[in-house]
């Protein structure tokens, strides 16, 4: 299949009498998406939909004079390279190695950083490794959720793979629901660079974590709101009355976070613009919110569906939060992703020595 180049787009679904995405469009789609939403979100992170509203009416498009993303990005990124670092021996043991060598004991700190990475920063540097690591106070954080779509395009066309592989990602810096949600977004990822709807990649998620844990009866909620809520105020309403806690100090509570980004995916119907500007008005955890959906998303469309005007965020990572993420451009790595999925195929259908 030939893939086009980057054109100018009005970001709407794709038509079905059009050629569908290739797997290098999708992958550059759902890195894209990811830093785009991390952009479009960083302004209006932490404020509620009615803060939004008084300030900006609906946020459709960049506000910050200068767009760029956050921690959620270089994270990704982070992912990204211990992926196409240990390829088929990614593990928990070997990304733990990646962050002992290459982010403890950064200088400068570590701007922007989530608690849940720092207390597992803290925890590698006295010693621990996983799971130990991942144990602290805030492992339910959507820090491995925001993190996870290069797994997914890694496992392309491989939701258990990718849960599997996530996983294993999760337990150097997060614990329980910290780690399904993560689970449940690179499952999705997976799902979509394979040319599932949205629909078909939020059933992907929701497989791949316990039925009974807080995820997935949040995500399960997600999908009634969507499918009950005659149009997109009343969802939003919904969303964040049944979704949010409001009782907590943060918004970052990976069951909420991943969900809002899945009422925002489910809503949106494959439209790009609309699911990740859908997502930032959500407000709450916006930019996390924003960029996993924009990630699912992108998948699903590709990267000609991602509005032109809105490419410019997707640029070399300044290493602001993460030195080690410093002149990593998301395309790019979208591309040796890719690269990597046809290998761990490969070595997957490998027969037994």
């Amino acid at each position: 299949m030939t893939e086009k180049a980057p054109s100018e787009s009005d970001g709407s679904a794709v038509n079905a009498n059009e050629s569908l995405p290739s797997l290098r469009s999708r992958a550059r789609g759902c890195l894209a998406g990811l830093a785009v939403g991390d952009a479009l979100g960083r302004p209006a992170e932490g404020m509620e939909p009615r803060q939004i509203a008084e300030r900006w009416g609906r946020i459709e498009g960049y506000v910050a004079e200068t767009p760029m993303g956050s921690d959620d990005t270089e994270y990704a990124l982070l992912t990204a390279k211990a992926l196409l670092r240990y390829r088929a021996n990614f593990s928990a043991a070997a990304v733990a190695e990646l962050w002992v060598a290459e982010v403890c004991g950064q200088e400068g700190g570590f701007s922007g950083g989530g608690f849940s990475e720092m207390a597992a920063i803290r925890n590698l540097e006295r010693g621990h490794r996983p799971p130990r690591s991942g144990q602290h106070a805030h492992a339910w954080s959507d820090g491995l959720a925001m993190r996870v779509a290069p797994i997914g395009i890694a496992a392309a066309g491989d939701p258990r793979l990718a849960a599997r592989l996530a996983g294993e990602d999760g337990l150097v810096s997060h614990s329980g629901e910290g780690i399904y949600s993560g689970q449940a977004v690179a499952a999705a990822v997976a799902a979509a660079t394979d040319g599932a709807d949205p629909e078909q990649a939020f059933a992907a998620a929701l497989d791949a974590v316990p039925a009974d844990s807080w995820t997935g009866r949040n995500l399960r909620t997600a999908q009634q709101i969507v499918a009950s809520s005659p149009d997109w105020q009343t969802t939003a309403e919904e969303a964040v009355r049944q979704l949010a806690t409001h009782s907590y100090y943060w918004a970052d509570i990976a069951p909420e976070a991943v969900s809002l980004a899945f009422v925002a995916v489910l809503a949106g119907g494959g439209d790009f613009r609309e699911t990740v500007l859908n997502a930032v008005n959500l407000g709450r955890d916006a930019d996390t919110i924003a960029a996993m959906a924009g990630a699912v998303c992108g998948a699903i469309a590709g990267i000609d569906r991602v509005p032109a005007e809105w490419l410019p965020a997707v640029a070399e990572a300044p290493g602001i939060c993460l030195a080690t993420t410093k002149g990593m451009h998301p395309l790019e790595i979208a591309d040796e992703l890719c690269t990597l999925h046809a290998e761990l195929t490969a070595h997957a259908e490998e027969p037994p020595k």
